[in-house]
């Protein structure tokens, strides 16, 4: 299968730690966090990453090239930010393939990509979401599931004590993707997509146990920089 890895955003909260690389390209233990993603990837057995890119993507280009290990690497350029909907829209294009993965570029949470391909074909879902369960935070929205892991809505950002949050890893199925978003040009597909549309209640999400780590912030950026016993098992 495909996985479209969106890697096009302009990293503004991080700008002052890393302002000479997008934030993809953030380095840990001395290599781009992008670079532990694709490694993970490579363990799930996928052979092509559609890399959608933008802010200064000749530091992407110039790294990787066109592929890593097994995998082909093709870009896919936003010449102006398009949001995360518009991305992974002009990305779908790119494609032969459906359903579709999609990874977020500045986060890492390596589940297997199997059992989400496994629980979205068994629920018949349009779009399945990896979430994450996490304790006592007020930084992310929370996502609400009925006991048949339909998500029935996204709660705005607030203290809780115990909740489940997107993990920023989709399966999507193309077609529908396509015909129903097509017309947009820039959206968001956290605001736009979930957030806004129930999708006939064929959005799903699935609760992984993986560890989630995200580098949008200096300081958690900081608290993971340097973290060689977990990245070390994604090389």
């Amino acid at each position: 299968m495909d996985v479209i890895v969106l890697a096009g955003g302009l990293g503004t909260r991080l700008r002052n730690v890393i302002n000479d690389r997008p934030k993809p390209m953030a380095l840990i233990n001395g290599k781009p966090f992008l670079y532990y993603i694709f490694c993970w990837l490579e363990k799930q057995n996928i052979e092509r990453i559609i890399l959608s890119v933008g802010y200064k993507s000749e530091i992407i280009k110039d790294y990787f090239g066109d592929k890593l290990k097994n995998m082909k690497i093709l870009y896919v350029m936003e010449d102006k930010p398009l949001g995360t909907g518009g991305a992974i829209l002009q990305s779908l294009c790119k494609s032969n393939k459906s359903p579709v993965f999609v990874v977020n570029g500045d986060t890492f949470f390596p589940i297997s990509l199997k059992n989400l391909e496994k629980f979205h074909r068994e629920n018949n879902a349009l779009i399945s979401l990896a979430l994450k369960h996490i304790k006592k935070q007020s930084r992310y929205g929370t996502v609400v599931l009925n006991n048949k892991n339909k998500i029935m809505k996204f709660e705005e950002k607030k203290y809780v004590n115990s909740g489940l949050i997107n993990g920023g890893i989709y399966l999507i199925n193309k077609e529908f993707f396509i015909e129903k978003y097509g017309v947009k040009k820039v959206f968001s597909i956290e605001r736009d997509v979930f957030e806004k549309d129930t999708i006939d209640n064929q959005l799903y999400g699935k609760v992984c146990s993986e560890k989630f780590v995200d580098i949008g912030l200096p300081q958690d950026y900081f608290k993971i920089m340097h973290d060689k016993v977990f990245f070390s098992k994604y090389e």
